[in-house]
């Protein structure tokens, strides 16, 4: 096992989190910064970030940039596996460590809460993901870039379908729904209606939308019956994700942890949590579900001890200082 320590990152659209563990799993400092948002902010002005977030890491720790030995950065918005390959390359380039590995953030949420290290997990957060790996490390994804490649759910959404519902059933092309109030009332407009126009003229930030999922759990449990059909939708589509991954990696039939993760589902909303059961009872019946209380940065750390074939009992000591902090 090589000596020295191992930077772990996860990075997400709204923060990114670093750790400093050394290989036998002694965590050393853990630093936050801003979002890993290539698409938005520009590739440079991303990797600036992270590498920021990296320094700062190094810095609490006391430890000089020459004594990291591997960096594991798992990151949302690096969907593909060119794109990941690509990140590895210029995080090299720039000599954040002398080995990186980079992957798409759903890989550190499984493996922070498979206990065997494969299974399936589904991100829903800002955006919707799902990745799955086999025994024998075998994967399963699907590109998860939006719309145009078929993908629907997550905050943006949730958001999205707020205001939809919510206008239109202000202004009677579809059914009066709790949403309609309770939308003007998040961005303290008189009307749905004023909210989609202040989007359009530019007094509110479309990023904004994802605000609304939270309001749009809030009236399916209320028990809004338009708030519930989207929610219904969403449970629908995790499911979907999920089991489709256990098919691919021939896990359908064998009992396999289905990682959930990211902010909507780590919510733990009971209505939705509760649709997502039903729905994996049927397509994935021997699914075991599970929301982790770890965070995905503790996988990035585990996936670094992998890579540097460390033993178990490194992950063991990674594992419980996580829980201690």
């Amino acid at each position: 096992m090589a000596a020295g320590v191992l930077v772990a990152v996860d990075g997400g659209n709204s923060k990114t989190d670093a750790a400093v563990a050394t290989t036998g799993g002694e965590l050393l400092a853990t630093a936050r910064g801003d979002g890993f948002r290539p698409q938005a902010a520009g590739l440079d002005a991303a990797l600036g970030a992270l590498t920021a977030v990296i320094a700062d890491a190094l810095r609490d720790a006391g430890v000089p940039a020459g004594d990291v030995v591997h960096l594991a950065a798992y990151m949302a918005n690096v969907d593909l596996p060119g794109e990941e390959r690509r990140l590895e390359e210029l995080l090299l380039a720039r000599g954040a460590a002398p080995s990186v590995t980079a992957g798409n953030d759903t890989f550190a949420l499984l493996r922070s809460g498979a206990a065997e290290g494969w299974g399936v997990a589904v991100v829903c957060g800002a955006g919707i993901n799902c990745a799955g790996v086999a025994p024998g490390g075998r994967t399963a994804r699907f590109p998860s870039l939006g719309a145009h490649t078929g993908d629907w759910g997550g905050g943006g959404a949730l958001g999205r379908s707020a205001l939809w519902h919510a206008v239109r059933g202000e202004d009677g092309r579809g059914p009066e729904t709790a949403l309609t109030a309770a939308v003007a009332d998040h961005f303290g407009v008189d009307r749905a209606i004023d909210v989609g126009l202040g989007i359009h003229l530019g007094e509110f930030g479309e990023g904004r939308l994802s605000e609304l999922a939270p309001v749009l759990l809030d009236a399916a449990e209320a028990g809004d019956a338009v708030a519930r059909e989207v929610a219904a939708r969403l449970a629908e589509e995790i499911a979907i994700l999920g089991s489709l991954a256990l098919r691919r990696l021939g896990l359908l039939d064998t009992p396999a942890d289905v990682v959930l993760g990211g902010g909507v589902l780590a919510a733990r909303r009971p209505r939705l949590t509760e649709a997502v059961a039903a729905r994996y009872a049927v397509l994935a019946p021997r699914a075991r579900l599970l929301i982790p209380e770890d965070p995905p940065l503790l996988g990035a750390g585990l996936l670094a001890l992998d890579h540097v074939q460390a033993p178990p009992a490194a992950h063991a000591t990674l594992r419980a200082a996580f829980r201690r902090r």
